[in-house]
């Protein structure tokens, strides 16, 4: 009972601070919004930026995950997996191209 109830503890600080962190992040993605050039790196930023955001959210529901049912905790989990990869994609194939680019 003690450690279920040290996990649940333990469960809350870590989204606490990862909802500090995503917000840290989210700002730092504002503030380069408008140094990022159009074009593809461009849009690809701003395709980015939309994710951050989308965590963002995400990562506001996880100290409510006790409360909800079970089938949207799972929904959520499954929406956050899958954005996560596809930013990791994007991420990875925009790096990709800029060491192409640059002929390393």
């Amino acid at each position: 009972m003690m450690t279920e109830m040290l996990i649940k503890d333990l469960f809350l600080v870590l989204s606490i601070s990862a909802i500090c962190v995503m917000i840290y992040a989210l700002f730092r993605v504002i503030s380069l919004n408008k140094k990022i050039p159009g074009g593809t790196v461009g849009s690809t930023w701003k395709f980015l930026s939309l994710l951050i955001g989308l965590f963002t959210v995400g990562y506001f529901t996880t100290p409510f995950f006790p409360m909800l049912p079970d089938v949207y905790k799972q929904l959520i989990v499954g929406v956050i997996f899958f954005a996560g990869a596809v930013f990791v994609a994007i991420v990875v194939n925009l790096f990709y191209n800029v060491i192409k680019e640059v002929g390393l």
